[in-house]
C-alpha cells in the first residue's frame, strides 16, 4: 500500500500539478468518455471518471486549455476504480509542451 499513498501524495511526479478543472475526452482501452482533471502539470493530469483504465493503460487525450486544444498522449500511472486515474503524459510535442508550461506554470 506504500507504493499508493507515495503516487496520491505526489512524491512520484515529475513536475507539481496545479488545481484545474478542465474537461479531457479520451479514448483508452476499452474506454471512451468524457471526464474533468481535478488537478494537472506539465507531467500529467489526474483525471475523474468512472471508466475502468487499469494501469499500463496507453490513453489519448485532447484537453482545452486557455482556449487552445491539445492532443496529448499518456499512461495510466495510477487508478482508484470508479473514481478516477492518474496519468503521466507520453511523448508532449514541444509546442503542447510550451503551451502547458504557459497555462499552467511549470
Amino acid at each position: 500500500m506504500t507504493d499508493q499513498t507515495s503516487s496520491v501524495n505526489g512524491e512520484r511526479r515529475d513536475s507539481d500539478r496545479k488545481k484545474l478543472i478542465v474537461d479531457v475526452h479520451f479514448d483508452g482501452g476499452d474506454s471512451t468518455g468524457i471526464a474533468n482533471t481535478r488537478d494537472i502539470g506539465v507531467g500529467g493530469l489526474y483525471m475523474t471518471t468512472a471508466s475502468d483504465l487499469p494501469i499500463g493503460t496507453e490513453i489519448a487525450m485532447t484537453i482545452s486549455v486557455g482556449g487552445t486544444s491539445m492532443r496529448i498522449g499518456g499512461v495510466v500511472v495510477y487508478a482508484d476504480p470508479g473514481q478516477g486515474v492518474g496519468v503521466r503524459f507520453r511523448d508532449v510535442s514541444e509546442p503542447v509542451l510550451e503551451m502547458l508550461k504557459t497555462e499552467i506554470g511549470g
